[in-house]
């Protein structure tokens, strides 16, 4: 199944809409704040969850009234994040796949923590995007191939997330490499660009963070 979650940080409603509308989410999770997006623009969530420090009460009261929305309340006192929660709830629920939209922003500490819970997909082999107007951001630890009539922006990112990703070998890209062990402190993999019909990223061992980006 394809979980939408709406988390609390930046993305512009029509972004939101639009994400929604094209996208084919059979569930849609709001996580706290994320609530705001629904509310302005419309829309229905089937999940709400979070503990509701930060989202407008006008939002909160409206979608209460509506018995078909489950809600699960959280305490502010816990060790995770409501889009943390979101996830493994979706995860427990069946998805397959989860997009994550809003959860990028101002708010480094909540950026860099959403990037860390794209790992939770390669502990319960589902894939997780996190998603905003200017970037798609993806963990792998497997193979994974990239076809230049869907990407998402021009440019093609690679960070290691472990201390070593080992065997990265890239075709069809700007600049390939070959059996190559990224990690330390560099930039190497950082704007690379897809100049085949496709583009295929391959390791052997650790976690890599694939960045499609545009301007």
């Amino acid at each position: 199944m394809k979980y939408l979650i709406v988390s609390g940080g930046y993305a512009s409603d029509e972004f939101v809409s639009e994400t929604i509308r094209r996208g084919g989410f059979e569930v849609v999770m709001a996580a706290d704040s994320g609530l705001d997006f629904l509310y302005r623009t419309g829309i229905m969530p089937d999940v709400i969850v979070g503990d509701f420090d930060s989202v407008k009460s006008d939002a909160l009261d409206y979608f209460r009234e509506f018995e078909h929305i489950e809600m699960c309340m959280l305490n502010p006192e816990k060790d995770d994040t409501d889009t943390e929660f979101a996830i493994r709830e979706a995860i427990r629920r069946g998805a397959s796949k989860i997009t994550i939209v809003g959860g990028t922003g101002t708010r480094i500490d909540h950026v860099l923590g959403n990037i860390c819970l794209l790992g939770i997909g390669l502990e319960e082999n589902v894939k997780i995007v996190l998603l905003d107007e200017h970037n798609r951001i993806r963990m792998i630890d497997k193979p994974l191939v990239l076809k230049k009539e869907e990407q998402y922006g021009k440019y093609i990112s690679l960070v290691p997330y472990s201390d070593r990703v080992t065997g990265v070998t890239l075709t069809g890209l700007k600049y390939p490499l070959t059996d190559y062990t990224m990690g330390g402190f560099n930039s190497l993999g950082i704007s690379n660009e897809i100049v085949d019909e496709e583009a295929t990223i391959s390791l052997t061992s650790g976690q890599l963070l694939v960045i499609e980006s545009r301007d």
